[in-house]
């Protein structure tokens, strides 16, 4: 595996999508309920949907910066268009935690994750006989409301990173940039997540290592019917993950941190109106090679979402 010494970040409305059905991909927040990232929804609009999140890491001694090698996050997902260019955005995930150390038993469980609570602002959008160009900020916080009461079969607390919960508030901020008709091909779009989750100390007097994320895709919409009711879009995504180290009472744990870089494809499939599903698949291909960093080796995700118009 080719190493990397300083990359950095990886891989989630629009504004025509959004009820919900379900169907079951940080911190890696995974490829989300839509297409484009930087879009807000229409005023009135709706969103709900179901996402799930498949990652698998590296094998690594266990130690109290310690990191799932196995996790399923199931994102549930409410996004209301409350004005022209804002929306509001609530993520309750379920979380399922499985650490396999070499030569020890597996431990882990399932319990609710942190609550997050997102203002998203589009500030520019231009149209032209291209396509469109958009950019948007979002920000706001994740509450410690997640679970973080797990225990291993010795009966005491699992570490931190292990938990369904963080025990601590943290803050979530993004930008988005949406350009479709890209080289003048119309069906083209390249579209760009840069996100960050800014921790603070939660539980055991650990401060889990900030999380700086960047994703690309690059996607093409081969299909597109006359009325606008089905779409199919698909195409290369590249993601750049950077975890800081951990810090335990203040002192910070070299070489729990590291970066990643992975590569994967994306596919977007518009069932009827206001109805997509998706699937997202990335694998590791590069990472830094820290003494207690686990990389994420596999990242899968799929879901379903459904727009509606809330009556107020």
């Amino acid at each position: 595996m080719l190493s990397l010494s300083s990359i950095l970040i990886s891989s989630p409305g629009r504004t025509g999508l959004f009820l919900i059905l379900l169907c079951s991909v940080p911190v890696v927040r995974a490829q989300g309920p839509a297409p484009e990232t930087a879009p807000t929804l229409f005023p009135g609009g709706g969103l709900i949907s179901y996402n799930s999140i498949l990652t698998t890491r590296g094998s690594m001694p266990q130690s109290a910066t310690a990191r799932p090698t196995f996790s399923h996050e199931g994102d549930i997902n409410f996004t209301w268009g409350f004005y022209k260019n804002f929306d509001l955005t609530l993520i309750l995930p379920i979380v399922t935690n499985h650490f396999a150390p070499p030569g020890s038993p597996q431990v882990g469980g399932t319990g609710l994750g942190d609550l997050l609570v997102l203002a998203k602002y589009r500030f520019y959008r231009r149209d032209s006989p291209r396509g469109t160009t958009q950019a948007s900020v979002t920000l706001g916080p994740k509450f410690p409301t997640g679970s973080t009461g797990l225990t291993g079969r010795d009966g005491l607390r699992l570490p931190a990173g292990l938990q369904p919960g963080s025990g601590s508030t943290d803050l979530f901020v993004s930008a988005n940039w949406t350009y479709t008709g890209l080289f003048n091909l119309r069906r083209l779009v390249a579209d760009e997540d840069f996100h960050s989750l800014v921790r603070s100390e939660g539980i055991d007097s650990m401060r889990l290592g900030s999380d700086l994320e960047s994703r690309f895709w690059l996607s093409y919409r081969p299909y597109e019917a006359k009325n606008g009711e089905r779409e199919w879009f698909i195409g290369p995504a590249l993601t750049l993950l950077h975890s800081q180290d951990d810090r335990i009472g203040g002192v910070n744990q070299n070489g729990s941190g590291g970066n990643a870089l992975l590569a994967g494809i994306t596919t977007y499939l518009g069932l009827r109106p206001g109805m997509h599903a998706w699937v997202a698949a990335d694998w590791d291909i590069a990472h830094s090679s820290g003494a207690m960093y686990a990389p994420v080796r596999r990242h899968i995700s799929f879901g379903i979402t459904q727009q509606f118009r809330i009556h107020l």
